[in-house]
């Protein structure tokens, strides 16, 4: 008698956390080149299936998956959301990032690379805070005193973070400039600060690569 499984597969980045995406990431380097390990890696991440059975799959219903699953990994073209609700408390994006407090770029400029990595949520947190007042579409945040808690961003869908990663980057890269003139008067300006902004024009190209990895490893 068959065994009848269920496989629900996402369909765009919407349905993916950055925990699991962080997960896949670490997952997908211990296969290489091995073809039937990514295949398996990304279906039991992304679909909650146990790789045991990828064998047992129709050729027909392995495929659909397959084109399903790359159907959106390589979209980049992600909306920045203002606002996002975690556990029923609304966050705003950061509303004038030419003027935010000298300790979040501090902050930030701790990391060594501005991508989606370990580090991401922690960034996301000090870029959203909690919305304090509302008027007439503006708003305002709680105000930045380096209380960083990247865990409650894990849950967050990567539509969220793709969104917010593209938008600082295109914004980053125009940025340096401004931002190290804002700060010359500063006699404590961080060592890295520079070299991380010129790394923000690194960003895609990382992702892409990524990207790049899963489908090349797709290829029949």
């Amino acid at each position: 008698m068959k065994k009848e499984i269920k496989i629900v597969v996402p369909t765009d980045w919407s349905a993916i956390t950055l925990k699991t995406y962080l997960a896949l990431q670490r997952d997908l380097k211990v296969y290489g080149e091995d073809e039937n390990g990514y295949v398996a890696c990304l279906m039991h991440h992304l679909c909650g299936f146990n790789a045991g059975y990828i064998n047992q799959l129709d050729t027909e219903t392995f495929v659909n998956i397959k084109n399903d699953l790359t159907s959106f990994m390589t979209d980049t073209k992600l909306p920045l959301q203002k606002f996002i609700t975690i556990d029923g408390v609304k966050y705003g994006l950061e509303p004038n990032i030419g003027k935010m407090a000298y300790g979040a770029y501090l902050d930030i400029t701790q990391y060594d690379t501005f991508t989606i990595d370990e580090n991401w949520s922690k960034i996301m947190s000090i870029l959203y805070r909690p919305v304090t007042k509302e008027r007439a579409g503006l708003y305002e945040i709680e105000d930045y005193k380096g209380n960083i808690d990247g865990d409650k961003f894990l849950s967050v869908t990567m539509d969220v973070h793709h969104g917010a990663l593209f938008f600082f980057v295109r914004l980053l890269m125009g940025l340096p400039s401004v931002i190290l003139k804002s700060l010359m008067a500063t006699e404590n300006l961080p060592h890295n600060i520079k070299s991380i902004l010129e790394k923000s024009g690194e960003i895609t190209p990382q992702l892409s690569s990524l990207q790049g990895e899963i489908l090349d490893g797709w290829k029949m």
